[in-house]
């Protein structure tokens, strides 16, 4: 079955390409839906306003680096604690799909270095709308600074998903050469 999505040197099929195309197509309006909706579409799983959140006029603003840290005091128990970490865990996945498909899809990402300018230049893309959301319709979305590093970070690790996925079909290509 996965030789019909990869060939033997790890690259992908027509077949694959097709696939990941629309996997990553899907994926990308996934991260629509989840980044530009206004906010009150969906189900609040917290009563409380993170810490360190600045409001000017109709925009929401957390300026601070490593807020989570720096402002952690001020939270009233570890499920909003939890709450928090778990939902900086979900800005480190946020890009991760996407990065890891077009790492298959195209050599020109298949670099840390474009891997984290891409990265952040898709962070600092979906940040920047969300602010423009809020001007326009009020989304009630924020800005993060703290969303920059951490989906920079999900497509590092996306990177290193993938450098061992060469790694492994490297491997399993000289293995079966050598068998024969």
């Amino acid at each position: 079955m996965i030789k019909a999505f990869l060939q033997k040197n790890g690259e992908l099929t027509p077949l694959g390409r097709r696939w990941a195309k629309i996997m990553a197509g899907a994926y990308a309006l996934a991260i629509v839906c989840m980044c530009f909706l206004p906010q009150s579409w969906y189900p609040q799983y917290k009563d409380f306003e993170t810490p360190g959140i600045v409001q000017i006029g109709r925009l929401y603003l957390l300026p601070t680096p490593f807020n989570s840290i720096i402002n952690g005091d001020k939270v009233d128990s570890l499920y909003e604690l939890w709450l928090i970490i778990l939902q900086n865990l979900t800005n480190i996945f946020l890009l991760y799909p996407l990065v890891l498909a077009f790492l298959f899809l195209s050599e020109k990402w298949r670099s840390l270095r474009a891997v984290m300018r891409y990265s952040f230049g898709l962070s600092l893309f979906i940040e920047c709308t969300q602010l423009l959301l809020d001007l326009l319709i009020n989304a009630e979305r924020v800005f993060e600074v703290d969303d920059l590093w951490t989906n920079t970070l999900g497509g590092v690790l996306a990177y290193g998903t993938y450098l061992l996925d060469r790694k492994s079909t490297r491997l399993n290509s000289s293995h079966s050469d050598r068998s024969r």
